[in-house]
């Protein structure tokens, strides 16, 4: 007799156990700054960005320049040549604002093309992870309201594992890196 209700608690524990729905969260932002093709994402934006701010401040060169001139030597040109240089710097501040627009909107489009990869893997890693690990929720600590620790298994050690992202490596970390890169260039 004992020897039944030992194995029917023995069974009811494990019904139990397996009717008991397994929750995990994870902090997605960490796994996409942390990335290392997010390193590379923000290396080629870098790069795009610098590109960009150089055509721009060549063009906003270039109309200071004929502006200066327009200054000093407008007092002395025909009606014809100072309308005619008139006419040139309305274009050119026609120019730099066509520009400004379209830089901005190419840059967000490159981020978004670059990024898309990069938040399709952290999903991609998180969910099998999940899978693997029987979970039915995983929900991103970003956008709780309430976590409760205990009874929910933190995912993002194993995702930053799967992501190769190096145990040491923060999002602080990675500030002061990214603070020392922006010191570096404007010296």
């Amino acid at each position: 007799m004992k020897k039944i209700l030992l194995i029917a608690a023995a069974a009811f524990a494990a019904v139990t156990a397996l009717a008991q729905p397994k929750f995990a969260h994870v902090n997605s932002t960490e796994l996409v700054q942390l990335c290392p093709e997010m390193d590379k994402a923000r290396e080629t934006m870098n790069a795009a960005s610098a590109e960009a701010q150089e055509t721009y401040q060549a063009m906003v060169d270039e109309f200071n320049s004929k502006y200066s001139t327009y200054q000093s030597k407008a007092s002395t040109w025909t009606d014809a040549i100072r309308q005619s240089k008139e006419k040139e710097l309305t274009e050119i501040q026609q120019r730099i604002q066509e520009f400004q627009q379209t830089v901005q909107l190419e840059l967000q489009q490159k981020q978004e093309e670059l990024m898309a990869p990069i938040y399709e893997k952290v999903n991609q890693t998180v969910q099998d992870l999940a899978k693997k690990g029987g979970f039915i929720y995983v929900f991103d600590i970003q956008s709780l309201l309430y976590l409760d620790e205990a009874q929910s298994h933190d995912m993002t050690p194993e995702a930053r594992k799967a992501l190769n992202i190096p145990a040491d490596r923060t999002l602080e970390s990675l500030a002061a890196e990214l603070q020392a890169q922006q010191a570096a260039l404007q010296q």
